[in-house]
């Protein structure tokens, strides 16, 4: 539900403005502002699940979630839309950090690679999800209700949900509920994650104006502070927001790296596709929106594939990303050699989709298996906060590169194909990076 609220208003946005009378700008502010709060607050999120209770903190964030999507059903005007959409993110923060927190808790071995697969496959079909979903529902325009539909359809799932989680999620164990949040680093974090994805966003649709580039710059003594304050609740005995161990390992760093990398491709092959094809061909949404669907399904082929393999079988993360590259290269020699759309684009994204599965399940497989339990939460806030910010990168630059391309004398084809060769250079680093996480013989 969380990924698909990520996509799903981005298709919404033409009806939003028509129906609410609302600007272009308060509209952006409709789409961005639940990404906004969702990637500031997941880290904290995460944090409060390790304080409170993984169990209690996912059930009211999916009670917030579900009821801000009813609020931005009925909304009757942009402003209370807007309101309900960054609540609608803080639900989502505080409820999907604790997913992959309990996958790490209550499972390990075969049945751990086997939840792992299934949670993959919820962040990648979601954000298809809410590309065709979309598109279906406001075309549908039940009962003249345009775009609403597609933040109702929340609420009986999340009640559904809400009803499975409280008979079959594990009870929390005992928690040290006297452990302070570092406040300090809450907002320290907060702001130099909101200075980031603010003109991340916001940026390169309006020209990446001059106060992007500022925000992006005082991100950086932002950091800056943020790690310093680290250090100091770290040497004076207390408990930093991010544990210190987790961000001096080798294997995190090399697994971020890697798995940042490759989902900003993604992320990225999602807005320029569409682009393509619905700019560049003239091509509906739903069109648009189904041609990705091949590449989630390849993806979800690598959940029952991965546990059948040998348990130490340790080169899988770099095969995935390996694969990656070759999904991504056969795509652009299908547009050099003449094609432009149809099935055998949609096969060819198959690849890709195939090998960003087997990364991303065993890169996120071997984030959390480098460090013991207790760091569950640490790593659940950084791995999401990662995918989420190498995500709102990589649409902005590739984004601006190719709307560039196409506003020079390039043709959209021409310009899929230079994006194209630049998801095969990341997806390359992020194998080159997978290789640190191999083990070594001996």
């Amino acid at each position: 539900m969380a990924n698909v609220d990520t996509a799903v208003a981005n298709t919404a946005a033409p009806s939003i403005g028509e129906t609410l009378g609302a600007s272009e700008g308060q509209v952006a502010l409709v789409v961005s502002g639940y990404v906004v709060a969702f990637a500031v607050l997941l880290i904290t999120g995460a944090r409060l699940g390790s304080s409170l209770g993984y169990r209690r903190v996912f059930l009211l964030g999916l009670q917030v979630f579900t009821a801000a999507s009813l609020v931005c059903g009925i909304a009757p005007e942009v402003y209370s839309l807007t309101v309900a959409r960054f609540v609608q993110g803080a639900g989502a923060a505080l409820m999907v950090p604790q997913v992959l927190s309990g996958i790490q808790l209550h499972f390990a071995g075969r049945e751990r690679v086997k939840a792992l697969g299934f949670f993959s496959i919820a962040l990648s079909g979601g954000a298809v999800a809410g590309q065709v979903l979309g598109g279906l529902l406001i075309s549908a325009d039940l009962f003249g209700t345009a775009w609403r539909p597609i933040f109702l359809i929340n609420v009986p799932i999340g009640i559904g949900l809400t009803l499975v989680a409280l008979r079959r999620l594990p009870a929390d164990g005992v928690h040290d509920e006297r452990q302070s949040i570092d406040l300090r680093g809450v907002v320290t974090l907060s702001a130099a994650v909101l200075l980031v994805i603010v003109p991340l966003l916001l940026g390169s649709e309006r020209g990446w104006p001059a106060w992007a580039w500022i925000c992006l710059a005082l991100s950086v003594p932002m950091i800056v502070l943020f790690e310093q304050g680290e250090r100091r609740a770290a040497a004076a005995g207390g408990r930093p927001l991010i544990a210190r161990q987790v961000l001096r390992s080798s294997a995190v760093r090399a697994g971020l790296l890697a798995h940042g990398v490759t989902t900003a491709g993604y992320f990225a092959l999602l807005f320029v596709l569409a682009l393509y094809l619905q700019q560049g061909l003239g091509k509906g949404p739903a069109y648009s929106g189904f041609a990705m669907v091949v590449w989630v399904a390849a993806f979800g082929l690598a959940g029952p594939i991965l546990p059948r393999l040998p348990e130490r079988f340790g080169w899988m993360p770099v095969i995935g990303c390996a694969l990656l590259v070759v999904g991504y290269l056969a795509v652009l020699a299908y547009l050099v050699l003449g094609g432009r759309s149809g099935p055998l684009l949609f096969a060819l994204l198959g690849i890709g989709g195939l090998g960003l599965g087997f990364s991303s399940n065993t890169l996120i497989g071997a984030i959390t298996s480098a460090m013991p339990t207790q760091y569950a939460s640490d790593l659940s806030g950084v791995v999401a906060t990662n995918a989420q910010l190498s995500g709102a990168l990589g649409v902005a630059v590739v984004g601006s590169v190719y709307a560039a391309l196409v506003g020079g004398s390039t043709s959209p084809a021409g310009a899929l194909s230079a994006v194209l060769a630049g998801f095969a250079g990341l997806a390359l680093i992020g194998a080159g990076s997978a290789l640190r996480l191999v083990p070594r013989a001996g």
